[in-house]
């Protein structure tokens, strides 16, 4: 294999420094960004793979010359070492496995994070497209999460929801406390939470922004993207991964 690294970015450039690539014979894992200047490194790299070459730079204008608008240069670093190790991926903790989780697990699916989906129902977490966790204590799943964890909660019971929702603000460390609902579901939990000394100022709710349609697939969407807006400010490695 063939590791390809953006080792100098100037200018207006597809992805930034230390963004990498894996190239093999038949493979290709990550991307510096797509189009021509990704295709160029593909075919550098399996030259070097050919020929037995270790190490090589690439000097990629990215302009007319090679079909890229961009306008700006990177330099490549192409050699046989092993990728960095990437940092772990953060946790999105969904709770409720109902139309609305249901659909954001599987928004969520293809991104870079480890993805739980949380549910004290069988018959719910059966629909689901992605792998469910049954439990009967879903705010337990809250104290053993890892730190800067995400937390949705879209459970079919708002007591439920103030319950996890209380418990993940607790921690004091989470990355994203999200809650469907209104922004009276809001006040009604901010009473909540303050009667037992709990800031309920972190909490999103609504969750996706000011989006008014209610389709599950359509919230989730705007869900999905506040999540990962969130997680990328508050996990810049993930970024370069």
């Amino acid at each position: 294999m063939i590791r390809v690294r953006i080792t100098r970015a100037r200018g207006s450039t597809p992805r930034e420094e230390g963004a990498e690539m894996m190239v093999g014979a038949e493979a290709v894992t990550g991307t510096i960004g797509g189009g021509q200047l990704e295709y160029l490194a593909i075919d550098r790299a399996r030259q070097m793979l050919a020929r037995g070459e270790d190490r090589a730079v690439m000097d990629v204008p990215l302009g007319p010359e090679i079909g890229q608008c961009c306008g700006g240069r990177v330099e490549l670093t192409l050699d046989r070492e092993p990728a960095s190790p990437a940092p772990p991926k953060p946790s999105v903790l969904i709770f409720g496995a109902g139309h609305v989780g249901r659909a954001l697990a599987r928004a969520m699916l293809p991104l870079p994070v480890k993805l739980r989906l949380i549910d004290q129902r069988p018959a719910e977490l059966a629909l689901a497209e992605v792998p469910g966790e049954l439990t009967p204590l879903p705010e337990a799943e809250v104290r053993r999460a890892p730190a800067r964890s995400a937390y949705v909660i879209l459970t079919h019971d708002h007591a439920l929801d103030f319950l996890i929702a209380a418990e993940a603000l607790a921690r004091g460390d989470a990355a994203y406390v999200g809650m469907i609902g209104s922004a009276t579901k809001r006040a009604t939990f901010s009473r909540f939470a303050k009667a037992r000394g709990i800031d309920p100022a972190p909490l999103t709710c609504p969750i996706g922004g000011l989006v008014r349609d209610k389709r599950p697939e359509v919230i989730s969407a705007f869900t999905a993207a506040e999540i990962m807006a969130t997680l990328l400010a508050r996990h810049p490695a993930h970024a370069t991964a």
